[in-house]
């Protein structure tokens, strides 16, 4: 079996299981960001009173933090008084940060686990060994209640990404080539087990970048083998003992796909689908409005460090407004004591409470009609940042940077 069909085993009490097979397994930790007051109608609709564990469920204030509106404060008001009334272990507020990034800081993912979330985005934790994906409100309220979900085995294809990439190619440009290989369609309830020399060596960070896009493929869930970095961050974090899964010698996936990163150059995904990824050099050098450095795919310490280390000592081009917004508060702090929030703001950036931000909310850096941005976060659809009207390319947080000084599209190599 693959390690991902071990977990699932695992945790519905058999002994082995196949694709295709509908298993009801137990889930190790569920979370409700603020999308979703639903659950909890949902939660009381089917006669719920308590949870399963009040250990294993948090709610997370990150679409809107703070609150933009008297809409979302009543959402909030409303979960606050639901955290209370079950005395949940784990809630993160408007304080906290986007929940697939607070989760692991807080040691509640870890290799081993299923985790259940309501954001497609949690394909994230499979950096982590953890089997993660997401739900909508009727199941999370099951969840709730009963601590079990139903799931469907899914096929498991491999991505085997190997070699070394060159200086001012980041993780988020490896996953988008793969994207525009593959596309949006590539991977529909498929399970992803990203392998090979290159993924070996990545650091935390960099596999959460290329996990979190995985459902940007279509994928039900998405896996690394775990690796000593992981390993250790785990380990000094982990509120409760796990155990790490291996996939089976001989294993035979469903399908299997190769690339080699050492020739790759920087990427961008142009308007208006994630899988319209081209080489940057080859992408015309559209003007900017805006640049964005944040969300779950793109707003980690490693994220602004590149930023920082492109703008120290530079200011952005005129009428380019550039927002940063760590993922966290704890990357925040960190952020801070090195000093690259400082070098950030010095060249002209706005630093913003952790969040999501303008990636699906759009209370923080909303886009007009007509106007152009360039982001380190996951998505370019129409409508993602504000106006339906405007463009949105994806790219690096090292690309960003590049383009906010230059004013347009531009390669960060050459300012590295």
């Amino acid at each position: 079996m693959h390690a991902i069909e071990k977990i699932l085993a695992k945790n519905s009490g058999r002994s082995s299981v196949t694709p295709g097979e509908i298993v009801t397994a137990k889930v190790d930790f569920a979370e409700v960001n603020d999308l979703y007051l639903q659950t909890i109608y949902s939660f009381r609709e089917m006669k719920g009173e308590k949870v399963w564990d009040r250990d294993r469920l948090a709610f997370v204030f990150d679409h809107y933090a703070p609150a933009p509106t008297i809409k979302s404060a009543q959402i909030h008001k409303e979960m606050r008084g639901f955290v209370r009334e079950q005395n949940l272990t784990y809630h993160f507020d408007v304080n906290a940060g986007v929940c697939h990034q607070v989760m692991p800081e807080k040691g509640v993912i870890y290799p081993g686990a299923i985790i259940v979330a309501t954001d497609s985005h949690t394909t994230t934790h499979g950096a982590f060994g953890a089997m993660g994906t997401g739900v909508g409100a009727t199941d999370m309220a099951t969840i709730m209640i009963s601590g079990e979900l139903w799931f469907r085995v899914p096929e498991i294809i491999e991505i085997r990404i190997d070699g070394i990439p060159q200086k001012g190619v980041m993780p988020k440009d490896v996953i988008l080539h793969v994207l525009g290989k593959l596309k949006a369609d590539g991977a529909v309830y498929k399970a992803i087990d990203f392998t090979g020399s290159y993924i070996e060596q990545l650091n935390v960070a960099g596999r959460m970048v290329v996990c979190n896009m995985a459902v940007e493929m279509g994928a039900k869930t998405a896996y690394m083998q775990p690796n000593a970095e992981v390993l250790d961050y785990v380990s000094q974090r982990a509120v409760r003992p796990f155990e790490v899964q291996f996939t089976d010698e001989g294993y035979e996936y469903a399908e299997s796909y190769q690339f080699d990163v050492s020739d790759l150059t920087p990427q961008v995904s142009a308007p208006h689908s994630v899988d319209n990824v081209h080489d940057l050099e080859k992408v015309d050098k559209v003007k900017i409005d805006q640049a964005f450095i944040g969300t779950c795919t793109g707003g980690r310490v490693e994220d602004i460090a590149v930023a920082a280390k492109i703008l120290e000592g530079k200011r952005i081009a005129d009428w380019v407004r550039m927002i940063i917004i760590p993922a966290s508060s704890e990357v925040m702090m960190e952020c801070l004591d090195k000093g690259y929030l400082q070098a950030c703001m010095n060249a002209g950036a706005t630093i913003s409470t952790p969040g999501c931000g303008p990636c699906l909310s759009a209370h923080e850096g909303v886009l007009a009609a007509g106007e152009v941005c360039v982001t380190a976060s996951n998505r370019n659809f129409p409508g993602r940042m504000g106006s339906n009207q405007a463009e949105i390319y994806l790219a690096s947080p090292a690309t960003v940077a590049a383009s906010a000084l230059a004013g347009h599209l531009a390669d960060p190599r050459e300012v590295l």
